[in-house]
């Protein structure tokens, strides 16, 4: 197109790239004179103005596409065809040369930042700005609430585009009058702003990037956006009206507008709230059915097991736990949705430990509250950084700083490792105990200690079936070790920055990771290279959690998000805002429908996968939450934090008569309890340790770990 065509030549012209512009010239046919006469109409078009288009109804959203300035024309571009909906947007950044669009994949910092080219006077910015607050302020109450969340991501636009323009004492004086009307969470990312003075700052920075390239969301009800629109129209308030079309969205819904609980139970993150879209798609967040197996039967009454502590294998009753998964669940996937690994014999008889095990469990609840046996970490001088206990809760594993692993068994049973190969071949194969006879009793102890990574372990996992063990690092390497033979089988190379957390499959096979260079990868244990990348978030991947039915894996950052992830196809299909820190601990529920994610603000948020929506917040907390975990029929849901406390809180009462009719579910109007103080059944305090795990053994003994401080 002609207009997009003369931009591009004026900017060759303008970067001293003449024998580009020829050549595009002779392509397209253009004359010297012709491309002067264009070039001065173009240039007097204020960019941005050229198309405030208003909003069809029922869109949802507002774009303004400016069309020909010189700020735009290197910024990422939407592409939109006429009849699409909504959802269906290609969103990349390139360049347009001679009718050829060339995608790039990273935003070009200079692109990026060229759409705050100088767009208005800089002494103006804070009358501008003070006038929109002084209108929100008078607004009727129902409409304040909602605009009031145009302040943050106007300040900090308004404050770039000034530094941006090389208006230091203007954005530093804008920065000063403005940035203590806030909201308290955004302190942080203000911190960061504050640092940014000068155009040549804005270049390397992540922040900044990442606000400019990702539009901040606001969810508004229609009859909000229409004052606001009316006020800044009347106004001739082009500045904010432009940046509001150049990097907002705001997602319009029809009714009532959100009260001040409702909006602030939901906002915080880095990009605003999840645009309801995010969180529309199908999850199957059902169980997958338990494979059935024949037990040999034993005569013996519940004696149980043996003098060797083998298991006696045993039909598991009819009212069994066992039998409960027998009818296919309707909100599970298919079977075979992914591959998942077969059965070994030795699963199936660890599954049958775990029904007798889950016969004799302790039903918990208000009333009967769960014992804690807390493991200490004592003189942990090498800084414990991480820690998993195996399902059956017979060793436990913990990561250091100063880069070992450290296996302990939490079981009279010692550590073995497997005979060298020499002694290996003496063994007579077809004998009853070869699986105690190929173990080595002069390695028996009850620590091992894993060398291998060369900075802090800041993540660690054991396989289901316990032969296996991962372990991830600050040196960006994720580690698989043998729990056969206590040494390192694999190390996995994919991230390039530190890796904050892995996580096995319930299946075992699949295992996913989570890092600085804000991405997850999914892997499998005989893969070098990860199977899928889940990217997405605008800061570190901080902590990763399988679903229960392996076919879903959460993440959450420290972009204050929590995403879900489709393991099939690698799609985002959840978006949880509403935390105000990095998030640093998820469970989901052991029936699948719920999540609970906790945060460095202290409070636990409780969502339903389904609908998508926040369903319960727990306060209690004074500190970050390290640790969250489900009892395993769900009745308890136990939290551990910082603040050197276990929390216990009433999952069963959290969840009951959740209102999730349409509307909530269409305009996310949620209705928190003002108190979760009757959800909370006790509070456990440990002498000066900080809670960094809990685990809920099989029978619902909830155990803990950290390292003793003597601070």
């Amino acid at each position: 197109d002609r207009q997009t065509l003369v931009a591009v030549l004026q900017f060759l012209r303008r970067s001293n790239l003449r024998e580009s512009e020829e050549i595009l010239r002779r392509e397209a046919r253009l004359l010297g004179d012709d491309l002067g006469g264009s070039v001065a109409t173009v240039a007097t078009s204020s960019p941005g103005v050229a198309a405030v288009a208003a909003v069809p109804p029922g869109k949802g959203e507002v774009r303004g596409d400016c069309g020909v300035g010189p700020s735009s024309r290197r910024k990422p571009r939407e592409v939109r065809s006429p009849v699409s909906s909504p959802s269906s947007k290609i969103t990349h950044s390139g360049d347009v040369i001679g009718g050829a669009v060339v995608v790039e994949d990273q935003p070009d910092v200079s692109a990026v930042l060229s759409a705050y080219n100088q767009q208005g006077d800089p002494t103006l910015y804070e009358e501008y700005y003070s006038g929109l607050k002084h209108f929100i302020e008078c607004s009727l109450d129902c409409h304040r609430a909602e605009l009031s969340q145009l302040f943050y991501p106007l300040f900090v636009h308004m404050y770039l585009e000034l530094v941006y323009n090389q208006h230091e004492s203007e954005a530093k004086s804008f920065f000063e009058r403005f940035h203590g009307d806030q909201e308290c969470y955004y302190q942080d990312d203000l911190r960061v702003l504050s640092s940014l003075t000068k155009k040549e700052h804005m270049k390397g920075n992540e922040t900044m990037l990442d606000f400019r390239t990702s539009k901040f969301v606001l969810r508004i009800s229609r009859d909000s956006y229409q004052l606001l629109k009316r006020h800044l129209q009347e106004k001739q308030n082009n500045q904010i009206w432009n940046i509001v079309q150049e990097h907002l969205y705001i997602d319009i819904f029809d009714g009532m507008p959100r009260s001040k609980q409702q909006i602030d139970a939901m906002v915080g993150s880095l990009a605003g709230e999840a645009k309801r879209e995010a969180n529309k798609a199908k999850v199957f967040f059902g169980l997958l059915k338990e494979p059935e197996f024949d037990v040999p039967l034993d005569d013996e009454d519940e004696e149980g097991e043996n003098e060797e502590g083998k298991p006696k294998k045993k039909k598991p009753k009819k009212d069994n736990v066992g039998s409960k998964s027998k009818k296919q669940d309707p909100n599970a996937p298919p079977q075979n949705r992914i591959p998942l690994p077969e059965l070994k014999d030795s699963d199936k008889l660890d599954k049958v430990m775990n029904m007798k095990e889950a016969a004799r469990r302790v039903r918990l609840g208000p009333e009967c509250l769960p014992s804690i046996c807390f493991y200490t970490f004592l003189n942990a001088y090498q800084g414990l950084t991480a820690v998993d206990i195996t399902d059956d809760s017979s060793m436990i594993v913990g990561g250091f700083a100063d880069s070992t692993v450290r296996v302990w068994s939490v079981t009279p049973k010692k550590l073995r490792s497997v005979k060298t190969a020499a002694d290996l071949s003496l063994i007579d194969k077809e004998s009853d105990d070869v699986l105690e006879r190929i173990m080595d009793e002069k390695t028996a102890s009850e620590l091992k200690i894993l060398y291998g990574h060369s900075g802090p372990v800041y993540g660690t996992s054991f396989s289901p079936d316990r032969n296996y063990l991962l372990s991830c690092s600050e040196d960006g390497t994720v580690r698989l070790w043998s729990l056969q033979t206590f040494t390192c089988l694999v190390g996995y190379k994919g991230h390039n920055y530190p890796v904050w957390d892995t996580q096995f499959s319930p299946y075992g096979y699949y295992f996913v990771s989570g890092g600085h260079d804000r991405v997850a990868r999914l892997w499998a244990t005989d893969h070098y290279q990860p199977l899928r990348i889940f990217a997405g978030h605008l800061a570190d991947v901080t902590c990763t959690r399988f679903h229960p039915n392996s076919n879903y894996i959460a993440t959450g950052s420290a972009d204050r998000t929590i995403r879900l992830w489709d393991v099939l196809n690698g799609n985002c299909v959840r978006i949880f805002t509403g935390h105000k820190g990095p998030i640093h601990s998820l469970a989901f529920s052991p029936n699948g429908r719920f999540l609970a994610t906790g945060a460095t603000d202290g409070r636990v948020l409780l969502w339903d996968i389904g609908h998508g929506l926040m369903v319960g917040e727990l306060k209690g907390h004074t500190d970050t939450i390290y640790a969250l975990r489900f009892s395993r029929d769900g009745e308890i849901l136990a939290s551990g934090s910082m603040d050197n406390t276990v929390r216990l809180w009433d999952a069963v009462k959290a969840f009951e008569d959740l209102e999730t009719d349409d509307f909530t579910t269409a305009t996310g109007h949620i209705n928190l309890p003002e108190n979760s103080q009757d959800l909370l059944l006790g509070t456990y305090m440990t002498k000066s340790t900080p809670v960094v795990h809990l685990h809920f053994t099989r029978r619902n003994l909830l155990l803990a770990a950290g390292a003793y401080s003597s601070q």
